[in-house]
């Protein structure tokens, strides 16, 4: 019989998160939904009198980032509630009405923008002066400029406030389908008894010495997959349609300059990653053909890309101890870091196993004054060791930002949202190299090592690659459609993987399964995000102190600068090429020695 997941309730309250923090219950919740609702209004009030007088315009502000705030928490607890079980019809419920508060709340703020486009900019200067409460707006206000040619009349914005519901849609259909529709096949596991497949368990199955075992499981996800290609193409596209409804009706020149602006990274800094992963791609083939050496394999297909090419190693780490290696992997960053983390595993920051309907992956996430959440579902793996690594990475971000700037510059712009978390990781991998037992150990971490390279640095490019080529047809009016979307990926495959690698077709469904995709042009700043995290974590083992006093300026900084500015005080320039290009030699050389491991 296959192993059944626990449901919600069954999970021991130890392993949950603590969302009681946020509201004590869903009474409390449903009582500051109706406050909340009754304040929106008040926003109005200062609709049409922006520019009458300086004292008017910051009680405005002031009145955005209490009633934002406010509604933050309600649509987080919401959502993350439903997260625990998305079968769960009651948490939809109030899903569903948090995000219908939070359209309304847009809506009702929509006018803000283009009313601070029409004081003149010397009157708003003036103000400025007048009143000392303005300064903490300063930059908010400037970045408001310029978007200047990005910004409507007031009726277009009220307008595109209110189509916040409808363009969530496609997002939203996916995630039903994805966690709570389908269902995975049951396959034979190591051990011959029946296991069903499901998101949680599936990278563990491709991590099986058992080659059968990968080839079911691969086979039997992606065949699953296949089974709706259409629907979930005609999905997709209205997310890419939308994409670029809304980049034409800002006149952005494109969808991706669009996705690119709001972090104020300039488009070359995307081409000039895939540009430089491009010239990469021998080393890529390079480790290709080590991976099918080691395994003694005649074929190298796409379900032996995650299984460890070093046997005899077997990774089974409970959670007590995956928190134990993570805070020793993380020592470089000081007994500060080490307490919060500390205070993170001890106050029920982490909802950590899978249950049916639970939402897949892992993520954190909070809103200002609550804890930072993290979503796990962990397996025991070393991969999840490292995804604990990762997603607290974010959250001690999150903590260190919320601590140290205004509700206004609290969040993060998300090109540098996922640099602390991979810092954490490379700083975990490069402890647990360093303490590696003997040859063989050592060459199954970089081994991991070079599997995080290829996932993110190069995987996560060619992600951004298929979302540049997808755009761009819909841009030219061209209809996008499983059997062209499923071709454009397989080509890509080809190309990331080389002539030593089996591309099986059933890999070309990939892009169904791909969450991020509906948050357009997110992925690549894994690649980016990945190549500084590289840099950083570089510079702290070396440097030490002086280097990690830099880190934290950043980690304290929020959104108070620019992105690139923001990363340039903790020492890596993102504008310029090197960051990727150095990262990209790192696994150049782990390459190479992983082969002289091997070889001995």
């Amino acid at each position: 019989m296959a192993e059944q997941l626990k449901k919600r309730h069954e999970v021991r309250i130890e392993n949950t998160w603590n969302l009681e923090a946020i509201f004590e219950n869903d009474q409390a919740w449903e009582r500051e939904l109706a406050l909340i609702e009754k304040e929106i209004p008040k926003l109005a009030e200062f609709k049409g009198k922006l520019g009458e007088s300086s004292e008017l315009l910051l009680s405005c502000l002031q009145k955005q980032d209490e009633v934002f705030s406010r509604a933050q928490r309600l649509y987080v607890y919401a959502n993350m509630k439903s997260h625990e079980d998305l079968g769960n019809n009651h948490y939809q419920g109030m899903a569903a009405k948090a995000q219908t508060m939070l359209t309304t709340l847009f809506e009702a703020a929509s006018y803000f923008e283009p009313e601070i486009l029409e004081i003149p900019e010397q009157l708003l200067e003036q103000f400025l002066k007048q009143q000392e409460g303005l300064q903490l707006y300063k930059r908010k206000l400037e970045q408001i400029l310029l978007e200047k040619e990005h910004t409507l009349n007031t009726q277009m914005e009220e307008m595109l406030a209110k189509m916040n519901d409808v363009c969530q849609g496609p997002e939203d259909i996916f995630t039903l389908f994805d966690n709570v529709d389908l269902q995975f096949p049951v396959i034979k596991g190591e051990d011959g008894q029946d296991i069903q497949i499901t998101h949680g368990r599936y990278i563990s199955l491709l991590e099986s010495r058992d080659r059968q075992v990968r080839r079911d499981a691969f086979m039997g996800l992606y065949h699953t997959y296949e089974k709706y290609k259409n629907t979930l193409a005609a999905t997709y596209s209205a997310s890419v349609k939308k994409d670029v409804f809304l980049a034409n009706v800002r006149k952005y020149q494109s969808a991706r300059h669009r996705a690119l602006f709001q972090s104020r990274i300039p488009v070359e800094v995307y081409d000039n990653l895939i540009d430089s992963v491009h010239k990469h791609l021998g080393s890529m083939y390079r480790y290709v053909a080590l991976r099918r050496r080691a395994l003694k394999v005649e074929e190298l297909h796409m379900y032996d890309l995650y299984v460890p090419i070093v046997s005899g190693i077997d990774y089974k780490v409970d959670f007590q101890t995956a928190k134990e290696m993570v805070k020793d992997g993380l020592a470089f960053m000081g007994q500060e870091y080490l307490d919060i983390l500390q205070e993170g595993f001890d106050n029920r920051w982490i909802d950590v196993y899978e249950n049916q309907g639970k939402k897949s992956g892992a993520y954190s996430w909070g809103a200002y004054g609550t804890m930072p959440y993290v979503l796990l579902n962990y397996d025991g793996s070393l991969n999840n060791v490292f995804t604990l690594a990762h997603e607290m990475g974010h959250s001690l971000h999150s903590y260190y930002s919320s601590k140290n700037q205004p509700f206004v510059y609290s969040d993060y712009h998300i090109f540098v949202a996922e640099v602390a978390s991979t810092c954490n990781e490379s700083l975990l991998i490069h402890h647990l190299m360093k303490r590696a037992k003997d040859k063989k150990e050592k060459a199954y971490l970089i081994n991991y090592f070079l599997e995080q390279f290829r996932g993110t640095l190069f995987r996560q490019t060619m992600f951004g690659e298929f979302e540049k080529l997808t755009h761009e047809m819909t841009e030219r009016g061209e209809a996008l459609n499983s059997e062209n979307m499923c071709d454009i990926y397989y080509s890509l495959n080809q190309q990331y993987f080389g002539q030593d690698m089996v591309i099986d077709r059933e890999i070309a469904m990939e892009w169904a399964r791909i969450p991020h995709f509906y948050n357009a042009f997110y992925v690549y700043q894994y690649a980016t995000g990945f190549s500084a995290a590289i840099a950083l974590s570089k510079r702290i083992m070396e440097e030490g102190k002086s280097a990690v006093e830099d880190y934290m300026k950043f980690l304290k900084g929020g959104s108070s600068m620019d992105p690139l500015k923001l990363l340039q005080t903790a020492g890596v320039d993102m504008s310029k090429k090197e960051p990727v290009e150095a990262a990209l030699h790192i696994f150049d050389r782990l390459v190479e020695e992983l082969e002289q491991l091997l070889d001995d």
